[in-house]
């Protein structure tokens, strides 16, 4: 009961956020502050304080990077079967993209912190480290081959190197590293602000919703919806259960895998010619299927 309670918390807030957006009170100059302070403050300090007094040689594994490289590789190659030829090619990278493109840094992570124990949060901070270092890429490379997008690699290099997310890993993969003390003082405040990033995150993830009914394609964006929150987390259970690894790696792979479709895809989807009407769409119907299918995964795994 207490994991349900905590689910629909989660289904609360991104109906409040975008209930804050239909009203008027989380307008665009609001929800890009709101979404800053998610991005480059709450989520750097919650994972930060999941990793720094961590062993980073047990964190950090060959199969951990080989086993999420392959799902979300095999995961993309099932979707580009699927959607072969289907549609224009502005629909056809999206439903690609979307198959694959997991919410990890918004929703798995400070998810996971909320539901698991410090092991398996830190796992979960290298794991959304190695996902967030392929799937960037590969959504890139997806957009460029099927639209056919004149894309500044060397701007898009640029932003991943710089990405918030993957410094405060590697600051607290170092810490732990070098047994480095960190003030008890530090760590609390840290922590506090960390405490924020799931419900700041989960309103401007509400506030970015949007769907407009008469447009949908049941089919595509079943497929997305279908591939993205229940092909993938169970490739992903079958891979590690497969590489015999422990139950922590096995549990943040899978929940993490689970998140719904990333809502940076509806940005990607804008700069590199991909259909962003759709793209919402699938934000919006991956999102609230993941409620039921997140429960089914955390209930299985934990």
């Amino acid at each position: 009961m207490e994991l349900v309670g905590r689910l629909l918390g989660l289904l609360a807030l991104l109906l409040a956020g975008t209930a804050l957006r239909a009203v008027g009170v989380l307008d665009e100059t609001r929800s890009e502050r709101l979404n800053a302070f998610a991005y480059y403050v709450a989520l750097p300090a919650l994972i930060f304080v999941s990793t720094y007094d961590q062993s980073v040689a047990s964190l950090v594994t060959p199969a951990l990077f080989a086993g999420h490289s392959f799902v979300l590789l095999a995961t993309a190659g099932v979707a580009w079967a699927v959607h072969r030829g289907r549609g224009e090619r502005a629909e056809r990278s999206v439903a690609i993209v979307q198959s694959y493109h997991s919410n990890v840094g918004y929703l798995g992570f400070p998810l996971i912190a909320a539901t698991f124990d410090a092991r398996v949060t830190a796992v979960a901070g290298v794991v959304l480290g190695v996902v967030s270092l392929v799937q960037v890429p590969l959504t890139i490379a997806v957009f460029v081959s099927v639209n056919e997008a004149d894309v500044p690699l060397r701007r898009e290099a640029t932003q991943l190197v710089a990405n918030p997310v993957l410094l405060s890993l590697l600051a607290g993969l170092l810490v732990g590293a070098g047994d480095v003390g960190v003030p008890a003082g530090v760590a609390g405040g840290l922590d506090a602000v960390g405490s924020l990033a799931l419900p700041t995150a989960l309103l401007c993830v509400g506030a970015s919703l949007d769907v407009d009914v008469p447009s949908v394609d049941a089919w595509s964006t079943g497929t997305v919806v279908a591939l993205k929150v229940v092909f993938m987390p169970v490739l992903a259970w079958l891979v590690f259960r497969g590489l015999a690894s422990d139950a922590a790696t096995v549990t943040a792979s899978v929940v993490m895998l689970g998140t719904p479709t990333a809502v940076s895809t509806f940005v990607f989807a804008g700069e590199l010619g991909g259909d962003t009407e759709f793209a919402s769409l699938n934000v919006f119907a991956s999102t609230v299927a993941s409620v039921a299918t997140l429960f089914s995964l955390v209930a299985l795994v934990g």
